[in-house]
This record gives C-alpha cells, structure tokens and sequence, in this order.
C-alpha cells in the first residue's frame, strides 16, 4: 500500500470519526471499534508493538505514516503532537 499524503489524512479526519491518542486508541482497538490506525513516524515502540499486536487481533489496518507526530498534530489542526488516529468503523 503506497503511504497516505497530509491531504488523504486530512480527508480521514474531516470525513469519518477518528480518534487522537494512544491510549483511547489502544481501548477501542481492544473493543474492537476501529477500522484502521494511522502511527507517527516516530511513535515509541512499545506503543506501536502493542497496536500491531492488537490490530491483527481485531482485523484493523496499521499504517505507519512518513510523518513524525509534531507534524501530525500540525496536519490535524491541534497545537500538540499526536503520535497515533484511530479511525472508528462506520
């Protein structure tokens, strides 16, 4: 899968529910409500082992992003850096 553009992760955000943060990511993968989540280029590794862990439990879709989480948080409009986005299943 090729990797998604700014505009592709803008377009995710404006169109569907998404999630920011790791930890509220984490307890819906658990829950089985997401579809897809989307990680920073730099998130830390035992976060992102424990979502490719709980991802292919659950069937959701990882994609690991070109872009370091302070940019991330610069894509998604918050003044923070966001390491990881869930997006919800519909």
């Amino acid at each position: 899968m090729k990797p998604l553009t700014s505009t592709q992760v803008k377009k995710l955000i404006k169109e569907e529910k998404v999630i920011v943060g790791s930890e509220r990511t984490l307890k819906s993968l658990k829950l089985g409500k997401i579809s897809k989540v989307l990680l920073s280029s730099n998130c830390p590794a035992r976060i992102e082992k424990s979502i490719m862990h709980y991802s292919a439990l659950s069937g959701a879709e990882a994609i690991k992003l070109k872009y370091a989480n302070d940019e991330l948080g610069v894509i998604c409009k918050k003044p923070f850096s966001i390491s990881m986005l869930g997006v919800l299943k519909a």
